[in-house]
């Protein structure tokens, strides 16, 4: 958990951002009053005596940016190191320490969203983090760098290859959400949580307990389209909370019903024959976009 401390810094930037109280102290009409802007100023002064903004820490803002890309970039390589570990030494099998990478990576990428600065600057510096994931991911699926360690936790087989498919879409999509959509996005949160926590649990749960086949996919299962679809939309609705509490998104009836919608979209589309031939990782960030775009 100490870790993750550094993620408490920017709330001071967050909430001096320009549209926050009218994000924050709106009415239902839209309309901002007197009395409501008083409370924002009240308590702009009392997060100035409660926390620091991470950036700063240098009179230059992209220099506190750097400092959290390498920050956030040793949370994410030591959480690989750890697979790693574990593939060496046998502690998981083979598809469930694969499972556990695609889990935790994209997840815990994002819990240091908030210790970046607001704007286009921190958004790029942040998708810095998981693109240089895709040349590493092109480097050893074409041979080019050998890294026995690496291959086994993200193959399925130990063929280096395979991380020309999925690993490499995984980069591409953690890097495309944090890039556009950020952290000011519900697309962005259900985008990464339905590829990583459904899609992850779907293959742990559907594997111990899928007995029961669905009737268009005989390699899918009830049991893994329902934690799929749950996984997904728990830990969207987990993230919305987080992200709120810096005041970069509010929680609202509309985007928990769109986390549902997307969530649901996503195991269906991920249950389907075509999902195995593309591959879910690129088949379930689609459908996330997609159906979020046009339901939230």
């Amino acid at each position: 958990m100490a870790l993750f401390a550094p993620c408490v810094f920017p709330l001071l930037k967050s909430t001096s951002d320009p549209s926050l109280p009218y994000s924050l102290f709106s009415s239902k009409k839209g309309v901002n009053l007197g009395f409501q802007k008083l409370k924002t100023r009240r308590l702009h002064r009392d997060t100035r005596t409660k926390a620091v903004d991470f950036t700063m820490f240098s009179q230059i803002p992209v220099i506190g940016d750097l400092i959290a890309s390498a920050l956030s970039g040793g949370i994410a390589l030591s959480m690989l190191r750890l697979w790693e570990e574990t593939a060496k030494r046998g502690v998981f099998d083979q598809k469930t320490n694969r499972k556990l990478v695609h889990i935790s990576i994209g997840l815990v990428f994002m819990l240091c969203w908030p210790m970046f600065s607001s704007g286009h600057q921190g958004a790029i510096l942040a998708a810095l983090i998981p693109g240089l994931n895709i040349i590493k991911m092109l480097l050893l699926g074409l041979g080019i760098w050998k890294d026995d360690a690496t291959v086994k936790s993200m193959s399925r087989f130990g063929d280096h290859r395979e991380l020309l498919k999925g690993p490499l879409y995984y980069a591409l999509t953690i890097t495309y959400a944090c890039a556009v959509y950020w952290r000011y996005s519900p697309i962005s949160i259900g985008l990464i949580c339905n590829l990583c926590a459904g899609d992850g649990l779907a293959d742990i749960v559907g594997r111990r307990f899928g007995k029961q086949k669905l009737p268009y996919n005989r390699n899918k299962s009830f049991a893994g389209s329902i934690a799929m679809a749950t996984a997904g939309f728990v830990a969207s609705i987990g993230f919305l909370h987080y992200f709120s509490l810096f005041g970069y998104i509010q929680v609202s009836s509309k985007v928990v019903l769109g986390f549902l919608f997307m969530s649901l979209a996503a195991a269906l589309v991920e249950s389907h024959p075509l999902s195995s031939e593309l591959d879910d990782n690129l088949t379930v960030p689609l459908t996330s976009v997609l159906v979020g775009s046009l339901v939230i």
